[in-house]
């Protein structure tokens, strides 16, 4: 059953086992092709065409045709029943940066990408356009809440603040700390940390802004932040008995 699929809700939770009560892994976000690998019960097991994250969705909102041509820009663009930006025309819901998104039709000010569905053409690039400012990108995330698995507004964790920012430059970055750790070859040994360093430890990543702050979606503060780069290290060695176990650049 090994074809592509393209998610078509504004973003689906992974799950570790096809039941809601397992631990959400990570997600997928509107556009985003997948292979589905097998059914059970009512979930999908399923394999992420970008990262090869493997777990179960229970949704039947994909298609196996679609052509992304843009992407969102924004931390968020709400969608709309209607291209005009009134009240009675906003619905609820939204896509999460980086989502890929096609136009169906435009005016002046709108695109619809799905049907009785529209964005704010201010919200959208072109999908092979890049955005080489990781700290435009990272700040975008700031203050949303940390949440395990997420990679969206709505709540990302550590390893998917990084990892979103090779995505929407169309470029591989895994998934989980454990796999970015071994798939970044550099180890800088140095104390004096310079803007773009990653600093791993077991477990979490964060990603140096200037010699001095860093900033991370972090769970005891339960938020994207910035945080010294010192307070964080020894914070972390003193609450987690976790040292330092890489340094390598974004």
């Amino acid at each position: 059953m090994q074809i592509n699929f393209f998610c078509k809700s504004p973003y689906l939770n992974l799950y570790d086992k096809p039941s809601y009560k397992s631990k959400i892994s990570s997600q997928i976000l509107y556009g985003e092709k997948f292979k589905i690998l097998l059914k059970k019960k009512k979930f999908f097991k399923i394999k992420s065409s970008y990262d090869n994250y493997v777990g179960y969705i229970k949704s039947s909102n994909y298609v196996n045709k679609f052509k992304p041509t843009h992407k969102v820009s924004v931390l968020k663009s709400r969608i709309f029943k209607y291209p005009k930006n009134l009240a009675k025309y906003k619905s609820k819901k939204f896509l999460s940066f980086s989502s890929k998104t096609q136009i169906i039709k435009k005016n002046k000010n709108f695109i619809m990408f799905d049907k009785n569905k529209w964005l704010n053409i201010k919200d959208i690039k072109l999908i092979n356009q890049k955005e080489r400012n990781f700290l435009k990108v990272l700040k975008l995330f700031l203050k949303c809440k940390y949440k395990w698995g997420g990679k969206t507004f709505n709540g990302i964790d550590c390893s998917a603040l990084i990892q979103i920012f090779y995505q929407y430059n169309n470029k591989y970055f895994p998934r989980d700390t454990k796999d970015q750790i071994k798939y970044s070859k550099k180890n800088l040994k140095r104390k004096n940390f310079k803007k773009g360093d990653l600093i791993f430890w077991k477990g979490h990543v964060a990603v140096c802004l200037n010699s001095t702050k860093l900033v991370h979606a972090y769970g005891p503060e339960k938020k994207v932040i910035i945080m010294p780069i010192k307070k964080t290290i020894d914070q972390i060695k003193k609450t987690a008995h976790l040292k330092v176990k890489k340094i390598t650049r974004i």
